[in-house]
């Protein structure tokens, strides 16, 4: 999702609706079926359980043409979500907007993401704060937490019908602080290094490309300006080494980068993270640790590491490139990340 400034225009921002009843601007009835929002409109002040919430900017903007599809949907399928009081679907346009109205959605209500890794990064505040469940459309360019969920390979519809019915299940979510800022959460993986600049390289890459095939030609580019950084590891307050790395990446679920099984042990109900720590390596061993990534038989290779810890620092000279599930956070020195157990509560098989 786009940040961007609220359009004044009505019917610019935010479109929904409630089924079984359908509003306008100053809460008239309308034919149509569809509401339009401006942010000084209270919206959610009925009641209601479960929210659909997509974000038109996933998958390369493909995610906005659900939305009218979604509405039918639950339309034709009331018997699914009959367990919920009211069902609404809403597509706000920016970050701010989302946040805004899981602000005031009543604690607790769930919330079903339509998007990617980065969709859902990007509202992990806003569900922490109203204690609010999740479940998952899959509709992303990545869609690690899908293949953690066990979703990834199902429709849209099964994947629908599948949040808005099961119960939902406690996970870990991942918690780090850059240079002793705000903390921030990842549910996926917390880049460092060349991963997270392979991260920011897909983020500008061609929307035709999703998954790991864009993963793949971002980091064929970044190949070319490749580096190595300095770096000091504490793992649950022991010093382990230091060294001159080309990674250090936490991961809480087995894959990363669309699909890649960096550590394929890892289970988001483990009650810890996983650092993968890849010594140095010049351009062409990085290409040739491709196809062994590709496969998961990195972890055997002489300058990779892995292991779990709840607490760890990492501390440079020079400032690392950080990306959390896949969403840029710019370059850090000092970096804590820590795990929480069973944080949030998530509709997964």
């Amino acid at each position: 999702m786009k940040v961007g400034q609220c359009d004044q225009t009505i019917g610019s921002i935010l479109k929904t609706q409630i089924f079984g009843l359908s509003l306008g601007p100053i809460g008239t009835v309308l034919n149509v079926g569809v509401l339009r929002y401006k942010r000084s409109f209270s919206l959610l002040a009925p009641p209601m359980n479960a929210l659909i919430l997509v974000n038109p900017h996933a998958a390369g903007g493909r995610a906005r043409k659900l939305h009218l599809q979604l509405l039918h949907w639950c339309q034709d399928h009331a018997a699914i979500h009959a367990s919920h009081e009211q069902v609404q679907v809403l597509m706000p346009e920016s970050i701010a907007q989302a946040l805004h109205v899981l602000a005031e959605l009543p604690s607790p209500t769930r919330v079903i993401v339509v998007g990617g890794d980065g969709t859902l990064n990007q509202m992990l505040p806003g569900l922490f704060k109203g204690h609010h469940e999740v479940g998952l459309v899959p509709y992303g360019s990545g869609n690690d937490c899908a293949r953690a969920w066990g979703l990834h390979r199902m429709t849209w519809q099964a994947a629908l019908a599948f949040a808005l019915s099961a119960p939902s299940q406690a996970m870990d979510v991942g918690c780090v602080t850059l240079d002793g800022g705000q903390p921030t959460y990842f549910h996926s993986s917390l880049a460092v290094g060349f991963d997270a600049s392979v991260g920011h390289r897909a983020l500008a890459g061609p929307t035709f490309l999703s998954g790991l095939a864009r993963y793949l030609l971002a980091t064929f580019r970044e190949l070319v300006h490749l580096r190595n950084w300095p770096v000091r590891v504490r793992l649950n307050g022991l010093a382990i080494e230091e060294t001159t790395m080309l990674l250090a990446s936490s991961l809480n679920t087995p894959s990363y980068g669309g699909g890649m099984p960096a550590v394929p042990h890892a289970h988001v109900q483990g009650g810890q993270l996983h650092l993968l720590l890849a010594g140095r390596f010049n351009r062409l061993q990085t290409l040739l640790m491709l196809p062994r990534l590709l496969l998961g038989l990195h972890l055997s290779h002489p300058r990779i590491t892995c292991r779990p810890f709840t607490q760890a620092e990492l501390s440079s000279p020079e400032a690392l490139p950080v990306a959390a599930d896949g969403e840029t956070l710019g370059h850090a020195k000092q970096l804590r990340i820590g795990v929480m157990p069973n944080a949030l509560q998530v509709v997964m098989k």
